[in-house]
């Protein structure tokens, strides 16, 4: 069988980003329900969702089955500008660290490989994800108040426009933080999920197996990372009146989410995050797989 290493590196970024393109395509859903939660109740005003349940019936209610996808070319754009970059960065940092015959680096040296992709790649992929949190709340607010992107590429324009160019990267520290902490937490707990799984006897190097770890490893991100992506959500969706704007920073954020709705409100939408997590990594990664066998298939001619 042909080695997935005679495929060009550019191609292996492409399939990257298209893998996770087809991911969303089943998990956008669950991020739009886990905005809204998120967003229900800012400000001390009353909980609009309690439920994801509740949540998921009154969008199909109010918007048709149509409205829980609405955001999904921000949700792809994110995945062609994160996923892409994340990919390309930590292969070629990963290649660097190797040794000269190839011997790949350590744990650590893997970890920090993987830290610093996933902060460059969510610099980079940060527009997408504030037009994403945008379009997916417009259905949650009054008529008057929406602001009815019509697309990604219409939000990036509008955003550019009436806003500035800089605000695209609004609420970029939280989202290279969320980054960061979803890489160190899935590092530190997939491989050892898996590697127990495996040592019980009851598991063997499947899909399955993989599914089981991600989702395990899954939770633990979502506990870790939450805090972060609430505030991230916030900050991305507010709006400036007058030259004022809603929330002075990440503090600011916390401090008013934790006065007004509880500590726990930091953990708002944790079913469709957990939900979204374990199956959009195992997606991924089958859809990945696919690809890769599929090229080596077609152009790559055995010896």
């Amino acid at each position: 069988m042909a080695s997935n290493e005679k495929i060009p590196k550019p191609v292996k970024f492409l399939f990257g980003g298209t893998a996770g393109m087809g991911a969303t395509l089943f998990v956008q859903p669950l991020d739009l329900l886990k905005n809204r939660m998120q967003l229900s109740g800012a400000d001390g005003a009353a909980r609009a969702h309690k439920t994801v349940f509740h949540a998921g019936v009154s969008v199909v209610k109010q918007e048709g089955i149509r409205g829980l996808y609405k955001g999904l070319s921000a949700g792809l754009a994110r995945q062609i500008l994160y996923t892409t970059t994340r990919v390309g960065v930590y292969t070629n940092l990963f290649e660097r660290m190797s040794g000269p015959d190839g011997t790949p680096p350590g744990f650590f040296v893997k970890a920090g490989c993987a830290l610093t992709a996933g902060a460059i790649g969510s610099f980079v992929g940060t527009p997408a994800e504030i037009s994403l949190i945008r379009m997916t709340a417009d259905g949650s607010l009054p008529p008057e108040k929406r602001r009815n992107y019509k697309n990604v590429i219409n939000a990036f324009s509008r955003i550019a426009r009436e806003e500035g160019v800089l605000t695209l990267w609004r609420g970029c520290g939280p989202t290279v933080g969320r980054a960061m902490v979803v890489n160190i937490a899935q590092l530190v707990t997939y491989s050892s999920v898996k590697e127990k799984l495996l040592g019980s006897g009851y598991f063997h190097d499947n899909i399955f197996c993989h599914f089981t770890s991600s989702m395990i490893s899954g939770l633990v991100t979502t506990i870790a990372s939450m805090p972060v992506d609430i505030c991230k959500t916030r900050i991305q969706n507010m709006k400036v009146v007058n030259g004022v704007p809603e929330y002075k920073g990440a503090v600011d954020v916390f401090s008013k989410i934790i006065r007004n709705e509880g500590i726990f409100a930091l953990w708002k939408g944790f079913t469709p995050y957990y939900a979204r997590i374990g199956p959009h990594t195992v997606l991924m990664f089958i859809f990945l797989e696919q690809l890769n066998k599929g090229y080596v298939r077609l152009f790559v001619k055995e010896k």
